[in-house]
């Protein structure tokens, strides 16, 4: 036996003895392995393959190479529209709501268990309110009787009635405003969890090593230690800005006036579910999840800086 294939061997030795002492632990991952592949990773390269093809689902799939992305980038006017609103979104609202999730969270764990799990519960409600779409309906209804135009109007700012969501100029600002008010999610209740974890005996060593104030003491000693929650928290804010669709679609419509408040995942379901050109969609997927992908990597380089 030669001396290279001696190392080779035994690191396999060691990987299958590994394998062997840990198989309990593979025993109970599986079931979870098993739905994630099927239902996530499969469907994932699923969809980047069939997005070079022409499909409608009712004949087999045509191989059409780079037509898509071309006809995507060089002639879909509306998807460099959705395009643009769906980062403008991304870059506002997911930092902005970051930081809100972040900023209520620290300051709600300030408070003892009572408060602070009632404080928790008025956060975090309109992200699970299946009922928001229609309070928003009623404040931007665009007669006298909507809620924002009434009071706009007894206050003498306007003299008649506005149509919020059928003015162009209106609907990606209003669908921003309502996206913020919603994205106190799970992203939210992962930092109360975490700021809950961190070891209370951590801020007195930081005292003594020099930390002077609360706002080092967050830098240094607090966001140091659950960068697991923040990572979790920023893949979930990212996942909620670039994939904003059901706002869009309930106070908008779809498709929107002028296309205002169109985003790319509104576009998908416009090829997807109602036109069935389902390569042409599935190449839109296959961009939407290039963007997060890259988008999740830029924000773990910015979070792998925390605390330094």
């Amino acid at each position: 036996m030669s001396s290279q294939s001696r190392p080779v061997r035994t690191k396999r030795q060691e990987l299958a003895r590994q394998i062997r002492n840990s198989r309990a632990c593979y025993a109970m991952l599986a079931p979870y392995f098993i739905l994630f592949f099927f239902f996530t990773v499969l469907p994932v390269l699923m969809s980047i393959v069939i997005s070079f093809t022409d499909w409608n689902m009712l004949q087999f799939p045509n191989f059409v190479g780079w037509k898509n992305y071309i006809k995507l980038f060089l002639e879909d006017e509306i998807f460099m529209t959705s395009l643009k609103n769906t980062l403008i979104f991304a870059v506002v609202t997911g930092p902005v709501s970051y930081m809100l999730c972040l900023l209520f969270a620290w300051i709600i764990n300030e408070f003892s268990r009572i408060p602070r799990t009632l404080l928790t519960l008025v956060f975090y409600a309109p992200s699970i309110c299946g009922n928001a779409y229609m309070v928003w309906n009623l404040i931007l209804t665009g007669d006298r009787y909507g809620y924002l135009n009434g009071l706009l109007l007894n206050l003498g700012i306007i003299n008649e009635p506005i149509l919020w969501m059928q003015t162009e100029q209106y609907v990606l600002p209003l669908l921003i405003v309502v996206q913020l008010w919603l994205s106190l999610g799970t992203g939210f209740l992962s930092f109360i969890a975490g700021l809950q974890t961190v070891d209370k005996s951590m801020y007195e060593a930081a005292a003594i090593d020099g930390i002077k104030n609360r706002w080092q003491e967050l830098w240094y000693v607090t966001l140091p230690a659950m960068k697991p929650q923040l990572m979790f928290g920023a893949v979930m804010q990212i996942t909620q800005s670039f994939a904003v669709a059901d706002i869009s679609i309930n106070l908008a419509g779809n498709p929107s006036v002028n296309y205002a408040g169109a985003t790319i995942v509104t576009h998908l379901l416009d090829y997807g579910s109602t036109r069935m050109e389902m390569g042409y969609a599935s190449a839109i997927a296959t961009v939407l999840f290039l963007l997060m992908v890259g988008t999740n990597k830029l924000v773990q380089k910015i979070l792998g800086r925390v605390g330094e």
